[in-house]
């Protein structure tokens, strides 16, 4: 429920406006990513020998883009990869026959004020961004809950009866009880390295075996199974949350301490623009190449086309084998599809990673998710009913099948867009077997229970168009969610850029992107670790940070992530 601070009480929100802003520093990593990219010395050099160097960048999602557009700055030559479309899960579509300004977002489609490093490039792209329609956002004209067949229509959250009011104190009192919260906010905002590190370790020591639903049982504060249920289908920040009840608690953690389920916001005319713009952009002052140079230029239009085989060969080369039977080696390769097609899609020799990381890229666990949204003539939804003086049509959460219905709008005069259902989990494999028309109408029929007084159907315009990420062909789910056990797992995968210590026939390959993210599912972490990819071969080519902006890789041994013991 956006409009509250999530786990800060009334008295404790007012302070945190006067300290500076939460944002995405740590727990795991406390790096300054925002600030290693704002300084003015850049994120390194490499020798001129060097420059020109093919790279393989392998996935043309937002950490490739990155990647490779940070590597062309450097005076390298990127050479990129990508199985479907630049823009991975940042993928934005139209509807056939509709105003080419109405979209949908069919991945990523709401980022929280503490994405840094990801607002970086938003901000140098020159996109735009809005509040999103959270429900119960200040910029949400009205939320409707909907439980048990029961309907409760809010402007605030005060509206809402006593029993959810009864369920936000639970949750507040659960955090700061069980895991530090404001402790922890307090050292994030200020970037106290030391106090993130204590806090942290001690947390992961004892809550890496604990579910999210166990850590709920666990406190006092939650023992009513009735307060559970409520948590788990209105939940926090973002709506229900009972589909991330089997993962570790230290994913939910990393999400509210750095105040990522909140204030999101929404970028104009869609995320993908994001990386579509950094493929298309030239960096202002290239090194090796002439001005006006970008990755779109060097590859002539279009990337390489699916990477079927990786191995190595002589000189310690990473030789890439591309759809096409192409053949080709480079010094060293940056991996930031989903791992797991390193297992699937991708033939792949055992010598490419150590043993305990081909354990971890294993072990991953993909969260399924699916959507579906039609066009609409209008935001009819601002229509207000004489008789009740409500909006006709709210954001609604539910129990029902839709889960989360989200209501998208460009002006009172617009086209609009209704996410119709944005489900997960389980949730999300029981629409699979479902057409795309026959989803619409289930929906329609779940959601004429909520407003039985409103036509639906005779707004819409144009055909549904929806996704389920576990279906894609070129994608394992929505994005990685570790389970109870799961961080010595993550550790190694986030880890593997400092390659010093590996063998030298294990180096040159390196893992980013969301899988590899300690905040998987937010763009953020796959910006992150891009820049940890970037160091990677930097070092791995010689080069070096200037000593005013050390990088990721300088800093390491400081700051690195808690070692959990094996045996």
């Amino acid at each position: 429920m956006t409009s509250v601070p999530t786990a800060v009480h009334d008295e404790q929100h007012i302070e945190a406006q006067a300290q500076p802003p939460i944002t995405m520093f740590g727990p795991d990593f406390p790096f300054a990513y925002d600030d290693h990219l704002a300084h003015p010395a850049g994120l390194g050099a490499v020798p001129a020998t060097e420059h020109g160097t093919e790279i393989a960048v392998i996935g043309g999602g937002l950490s490739g883009m990155v990647t490779a557009y940070e590597l062309l700055k450097m005076g390298l030559r990127p050479v990129v990869y990508e199985a479907d479309r630049i823009g991975g899960r940042l993928r934005t579509v139209g509807f056939d026959g509709c105003d080419p300004g109405l979209t949908a977002e069919m991945g990523a489609m709401r980022f929280p004020p503490s994405s840094t490093a990801f607002q970086h490039y938003v901000d140098l792209v020159g996109l735009e961004t809005r509040p999103f329609p959270n429900p119960l956002a200040p910029g949400t004209p009205s939320t409707v809950v909907d439980l048990k067949g029961q309907t409760h229509y809010a402007t605030s959250v005060d509206d809402l009866p006593e029993v959810f009011h009864q369920v936000m104190r639970a949750w507040n009192t659960c955090l700061e009880d069980g895991a530090d919260f404001a402790a922890m906010q307090h050292a994030l905002r200020t970037r106290d390295v030391p106090r993130i590190r204590a806090l942290w370790s001690a947390l992961v020591a004892r809550l890496d075996n604990q579910t999210f639903y166990g850590f709920l049982c666990d406190s006092p504060a939650f023992a009513s199974f009735r307060h559970r249920e409520i948590f788990g289908q209105v939940g926090f920040g973002t709506g229900g949350w009972d589909t991330d009840f089997p993962n570790s608690i230290l994913e939910i953690l990393r999400v509210v301490y750095t105040g990522a389920d909140d204030d999101h916001r929404g970028i104009v005319g869609g995320s993908q623009q994001l990386p579509q713009r950094l493929w298309e952009r030239a960096p202002d002052k290239p090194l090796h190449w002439p001005r006006g140079t970008s990755l779109r230029s060097l590859h002539g239009g279009r990337p390489r086309p699916a990477v079927t085989a990786l191995h190595r060969t002589a000189g310690n080369r990473i030789t890439v084998t591309d759809a096409t039977g192409d053949i080709r080696g480079y010094r060293a390769a940056v991996f930031t599809a989903q791992s797991w097609m390193l297992l699937s899609k991708i033939a792949c020799d055992e010598s490419l990673l150590p043993i305990d990381h081909w354990t971890a890229v294993e072990r991953t666990h993909y969260m399924e998710s699916s959507k579906l949204f039609v066009p609409v003539d209008r935001p009819f939804w601002r229509d207000v009913d004489p008789r009740t003086g409500r909006d006709v049509m709210s954001m609604t959460l539910t129990d029902r099948m839709t889960r989360g219905t989200y209501l998208l709008e460009d002006g009172p005069d617009r086209p609009a867009a209704i996410c119709l259902s944005y489900t997960w989990c389980d949730d999300s494999l029981k629409w699979l077997p479902l057409s795309a028309h026959e989803r619409m109408e289930v929906m329609l029929t779940s959601l004429g229970g909520i407003y039985p007084g409103v036509d639906i159907r005779k707004h819409i315009i144009g055909n549904p168009v929806t996704v389920s990420w576990e279906n894609e062909p070129y994608f394992m789910g929505a994005f990685k969610a570790n389970l109870p056990g799961h961080y010595r797992y993550q550790r190694r995968l986030f880890t593997h850029f400092m390659q010093d210590e590996l063998p030298a026939d294990k180096r040159g390959l390196f893992l980013a992107g969301d899988d590899v993210s300690w905040t998987a599912g937010w763009a953020e972490g796959a910006v992150q670790t891009a820049l940890n990819a970037v160091w990677g071969v930097l070092h791995h080519l010689g080069g070096a940070t200037d000593p005013g902006n050390p990088g990721p890789g300088d800093v390491y041994d400081a700051i690195a992530p808690v070692l959990l013991a094996e045996d």
